[in-house]
């Protein structure tokens, strides 16, 4: 009995001896040897794991930055420059520099300006009610108020307006992360440049419907005049389907096209106040020259 017991604790002993040599020599064969630099470039990132820099967190950036071997195409919006730079110095590489950029919100269909038509009574979500009706102003490319924006939104960058029923963008918190862009079924945020002092001009309207429905469902609707593009000295303002567009890489922060637009669809963000315009001087009319002679 003894020798039985013996014999099966050596048996197996010795199959476990050997499985577990056969297991070290395929795991020598099939290791996976990772670049430290990748854990590294991992520590200089911020750990926001949110996403807008097209990878699915900070780890699979970093590994992918590590893999290619250039930082061409990679970019930390929340870190933004200085994060890239030093990373650029860890692997020896070049960096482009970016223009830091924030969220705007190409929408003024507030209550006032795009008044309710209809009541909604529905889930409150953008996404749903995107599906489901054109909006409660008849809009069917205004914002819908819902505040998916918000939700999508991990640094507390943005707020819903209760008084004017919009998102409202918090510049010094919003880090450009694009997380906003694609929770939004409108297609109403934008990321821009920030722009020298801040100071931005765009087109708070994406109606591509004709002059007189869009005004019909708000009153700062873009018509698509024309105006704005013919005063433009830069070739910045493009007409496209009934609505313009500001183009923020040629545009020179002139203001002119604001001053032109007749609905008020242009917003200018960040500029000091406009100064009066001198009154004209009425001119006093001349005296009339006698043409009488004295006899």
């Amino acid at each position: 009995m003894n020798d039985v017991i013996i014999y099966a604790v050596v048996s197996l002993s010795a199959i476990g001896i050997a499985a577990a040599i056969i297991l070290y020599f395929v795991a020598q064969k099939f290791k996976v040897v990772e670049d430290p630099r990748i854990d590294e470039v991992e520590d200089i990132l911020p750990s926001a794991n949110c996403g807008g820099c097209g990878y699915a967190g900070c780890r699979a950036f970093a590994e992918n930055l590590v893999k290619q071997g250039t930082l061409e195409g990679f970019y930390c919006p929340v870190g933004g420059a200085e994060v890239m730079s030093e990373i650029a110095d860890l692997l020896g590489l070049e960096v482009e520099v970016k223009e830091p950029q924030v969220a705007v919100i190409r929408c003024n269909g507030s209550r006032t300006n795009a008044p309710k038509k209809i009541n909604y009574d529905g889930p409150a979500t953008c996404a749903f009610a995107h599906n489901l009706y054109s909006g409660e102003s008849g809009c069917p490319y205004g914002c819908l108020g819902l505040g998916d924006c918000v939700a999508a939104c991990e640094f507390g960058a943005m707020y819903m307006d209760e008084k004017t029923g919009l998102p409202v963008v918090i510049e010094e918190k919003c880090v450009a992360c694009g997380a906003c862009v694609r929770a939004c079924p409108r297609g109403i945020i934008e990321l821009r440049n920030k722009g020298k002092k801040s100071r931005r001009i765009f087109v708070s309207c994406i109606n591509e419907e004709k002059g007189g429905p869009a005004k019909k469902n708000c009153s700062v609707a873009c018509i698509g005049c024309g105006k704005c593009e013919k005063v433009c000295e830069f070739d910045a303002i493009t007409i496209k389907n009934n609505l313009a567009y500001i183009d923020y890489e040629k545009c020179k922060l002139c203001r002119k096209c604001v001053e032109v637009c007749p609905t008020n669809a242009i917003h200018e963000i960040n500029f000091p106040p406009r100064k009066p315009r001198p009154a004209k001087v009425a001119e006093k009319p001349k005296e009339p020259v006698s043409t009488e002679t004295k006899s």
